[in-house]
């Protein structure tokens, strides 16, 4: 067992000093309450489970209605929404706990039979993504998305800016924006979503303009020290391309790094080709790397990058879903439970909020 002794203890974080570093990372698992894209009591139990984490991050909540890409995701822009979401807040600050909303419009991935509305996928072109999604009405092949026009770029920089208020109001402690993955803010990232010829495309500035504008936009709403933003370079996830990420995400993250966020959440992967330590000298804040693991399962091993100085924090998914306790099996070096993946996204208790703790 490794001597690790820098992730079990304390570490600020914009606003917050978290107890220790280990952060649960943003999962989507569908179980949000329909209509009205509501969290429940049940997600409260779940989150509330896990709040010996430093830092939870839900999963991604729809900053509008035309963001949903899944079934049963959660929303945060109506007051419904927001009231909903302040059971979850409350119950994860009862057990000591500090969260943050992840907010997520998938852009492309998506469909319209997701929502009321029937609005269509928007993205920066009209690409389609391949694969389906799935719906109330089944499996269904990812439209051609609509090709955002300028009023639809500044109304969605705004939507994302309303969700961070309402996240605040509803009681969480910050925001992600989620920049990683093949969704909106990633598909402005891209080289095959994004083929504009405007200001929003066409090169190095105007790939990372759209995740600029959303950030700015989320800080002058709630404050830098509330927001983090999470990044997965060369992540080919939902169809993405990406041909020269060392420029492209370099002048990013040094005009984010301007912003004094209080966070970035980096997704590592073998294709960045050691991308995140030139990273780690551009980001002076708190990092927090989701570490990649080819060869063996994820553990307390990881965290040993933290006493290496590569981050600050490590983000863990999968771990966390059938562990609720984890941070206290990490000091153990387990045992761990292990995850079913059948119960991943959908349900209710079951593979969700009854996996057993140590003891």
């Amino acid at each position: 067992m490794s001597e690790v002794t820098k992730a079990f203890t304390p570490v600020q974080v914009g606003k917050n000093l978290l107890k220790n570093r280990i952060v649960m990372a943003p999962m989507t698992r569908s179980r949000a309450q329909d209509p009205g894209s509501l969290a429940t009591d049940l997600m409260a139990l779940y989150y509330s489970q896990r709040a010996s984490a430093g830092l939870i991050i839900s999963e991604g909540i729809q900053p509008s209605v035309v963001g949903q890409g899944y079934i049963q995701t959660p929303g945060l822009y109506s007051k419904e929404q927001v009231a909903s979401w302040r059971q979850v807040t409350d119950a994860v600050h009862a057990a000591g706990g500090v969260i943050f909303a992840q907010l997520m419009h998938s852009g492309r991935i998506g469909h319209a039979d997701l929502h009321e509305g029937a609005l269509a996928p928007m993205a920066p072109s009209a690409v389609a993504a391949e694969g389906q999604a799935y719906t109330t009405n089944g499996m269904q092949d990812f439209p051609v998305p609509v090709e955002m026009t300028e009023a639809d770029i500044l109304q969605t920089i705004e939507d994302f800016a309303n969700a961070a208020r309402n996240a605040v109001e509803a009681g969480f402690d910050g925001v992600e924006i989620h920049g990683a993955n093949g969704y909106l803010v990633h598909q402005f990232l891209s080289d095959n979503v994004n083929l504009r010829t405007d200001a929003w495309g066409s090169s190095v500035e105007g790939h990372i303009k759209f995740p600029l504008e959303v950030t700015k936009a989320v800080v002058a709403a709630i404050g830098a020290d509330r927001v983090g933003i999470r990044l997965s370079p060369a992540n080919p996830f939902n169809g993405i391309v990406e041909n020269n990420i060392q420029a492209t995400y370099t002048a990013l993250v040094s005009e984010l790094a301007k912003l004094d966020l209080a966070y970035l959440h980096f997704m590592e992967n073998p294709m960045q080709n050691g991308l995140v330590t030139e990273i780690r000298a551009l980001w002076t804040n708190p990092l927090i790397l989701n570490v990649f693991v080819a060869d063996r399962a994820k553990g307390r091993d990881d965290l040993v990058a933290i006493d290496e100085g590569r981050a600050d924090l490590i983000s863990f998914g999968q771990l966390f879903i059938s562990n609720p306790d984890l941070p206290a099996r990490l000091l153990s070096d387990g045992p761990y439970n292990e995850a079913n993946p059948a119960t991943f996204y959908g349900g209710a208790a079951e593979g969700y909020t009854d996996y057993s703790t140590l003891g």
